[in-house]
């Protein structure tokens, strides 16, 4: 493994609606190291969407340290968060998140337009992340003419056409079958052994928690296992 990638320190998440406060996350410290491949687990209410918001630089901490790069999070305003999530973090989501009037490769195209990738730069770079996940003679068509495995395998290529220095995958295999479940698994997993892309899961399923190298729990906001 590497030197951190980031590291939460202290980290406290307070939501409010009027008079009333809801503690997401509580006194939650977490370094992650380049190389790692991570799973974040737990019961529902537990913590963990707010975690990735906040590592996916979506929400800020209501207290304590978010470094990034080794560069304090907290301080930046919101063109300098969204620069990190579009340049530096790769996303994936249960929902995939396609849109569904563009064909694949459009939809692969959409983070270099927000990074100002020159046009003709940005139709080679999606043709080539395409390939890298199996869809290149897939790349015309528009989502609804793909399958589910397809569709998920459509968003990796897009988080990852930027180079992103972390991929954050929530519930990946959440909208899929065991067989087509278990590409998607295979697929990320070399992403980080053969490219040294650093990966964290949050999963509710103990067989995609078990896969990665390190496993985190929260209960109640509060990380009860780090192994």
């Amino acid at each position: 493994m590497g030197p951190d990638l980031l590291r939460l320190t202290g980290v406290t998440k307070v939501y409010r609606a009027g008079a009333i406060e809801v503690t997401a996350l509580r006194n939650v410290s977490l370094p992650v190291r380049k190389g790692e491949y991570i799973a974040i687990t737990g019961p529902s209410g537990s913590g963990k969407s707010t975690l990735l918001n906040i590592l996916g630089c979506l929400d800020r901490p209501s207290s304590g340290e978010y470094r990034f790069e080794g560069a304090p999070v907290q301080s930046l305003d919101d063109e300098g968060l969204a620069r990190i999530r579009n340049r530096r973090i790769g996303f994936i989501f249960q929902g995939f998140n396609l849109m569904p009037r563009y064909s694949a490769c459009k939809n692969v195209e959409i983070p270099m337009i927000y990074s100002e990738t020159p046009r003709g730069e940005r139709r080679v770079r999606a043709e080539a992340a395409l390939a890298s996940v199996g869809l290149a003679p897939r790349s015309a068509h528009r989502p609804g003419e793909l399958s589910g495995g397809e569709r998920q395998r459509v968003a990796i290529a897009r988080a990852l056409v930027n180079e992103p220095s972390i991929l954050l995958a929530d519930e990946p295999t959440g909208n899929l079958d065991t067989r087509v479940g278990e590409g998607i698994m295979k697929l990320i997993e070399d992403l980080n052994r053969e490219q040294g892309l650093t990966v964290l899961v949050i999963t509710h399923d103990p067989a995609v928690a078990a896969r990665c190298r390190r496993q985190v729990r929260l209960v109640d906001g509060e990380i009860v296992v780090d192994r």
